[in-house]
């Protein structure tokens, strides 16, 4: 069942275009006691990502309403907030599309998580490469094939999840995550101004490290500099953030660094 519009749904019309061409966003929230958790953050990161695709803004405090009554109202749950541009066009043209449609679903935290966040991670290196596409760089949109094909190398290499380069072989991300790591009292993650997903707990991230006072660097890696860490650890809004313990057949210690960063963020 789906809140589409405020209004339980067991379908979407055929006619959706986010269904036809992948033309929308979306974000997953975690949600505590039916209240979404940084709901500021990602309602800014759904407004950039409509605004670059020209897309319509919905009532936000509306959108708010909607994804508090459609979330799990104890404990710890989970919610996929998704707008596309609505039905229309002719073709590929967005002219004539005036109204966005807001579909929420919500699901149950994933019982593994914890353990994730507590024992760590283990990461294979995905085979297949993201494209280059700074147009879209950094949004989460509806179109996700490449991630469901990443998803599926990983899965066919017996990994839970792995590192995910470029085309030039460049350190981009996870399948899931954003990914940090640490050499000595500096702190790294890889730009996202080419391609990848712009998470809201990356930002949180950054934000803490820096008024913490640490060195934030961010470029364009290979897996030799990663794989000369101090300490790793991946993120994102569901997961929080969780050491990552092993990348193919380098160990990784849980360190200091991370154990300071879930401090802060995962209990929010």
């Amino acid at each position: 069942m789906y809140w589409i519009n405020g209004i339980q749904e067991a379908t979407v019309s055929a006619s959706d275009r986010s269904f036809n061409y992948g033309d929308g966003g979306f974000t997953t929230i975690k949600t505590i006691d039916g209240k979404p958790l940084f709901w500021s953050l990602h309602v800014e990161r759904m407004q950039a990502c409509l605004q670059l695709l020209q897309i319509s803004q919905p009532d936000w405090k509306q959108v708010q309403a909607w994804v508090e009554q459609a979330a799990i109202e104890k404990g710890l749950g989970g919610v996929k907030l998704h707008v596309s541009r609505g039905s229309g066009g002719r073709g590929y043209s967005p002219a004539g599309v005036t109204e966005s449609l807001v579909t929420i679903s919500e699901f149950g935290y994933p019982a593994h998580y914890k353990e994730w966040q507590q024992q760590g991670v283990e990461l294979g290196v995905a085979e297949h490469k993201l494209g280059i596409n700074p147009l879209l760089a950094g949004h989460k949109h509806n179109n996700r094939l490449e991630q469901v094909l990443l998803k599926a190398d990983i899965e066919q290499q017996g990994h839970l999840d792995g590192v995910v380069l470029d085309l030039n072989d460049h350190i981009v991300e996870t399948t899931m995550a954003n990914l940090f790591w640490v050499k000595g009292k500096t702190l790294y993650t890889p730009s996202m101004e080419k391609c990848g997903v712009s998470g809201v707990i990356r930002r949180l991230v950054i934000q803490d490290a820096q008024m913490l006072g640490m060195k934030v660097l961010f470029g364009e890696f290979e897996m030799g500099h990663l794989l000369t860490a101090d300490e790793v650890f991946m993120c994102n809004s569901l997961l929080g953030i969780a050491p990552v313990v092993k990348i193919t057949h380098k160990s990784y210690p849980v360190g200091i660094i991370t154990r300071d960063f879930q401090e802060s963020i995962n209990s929010a």
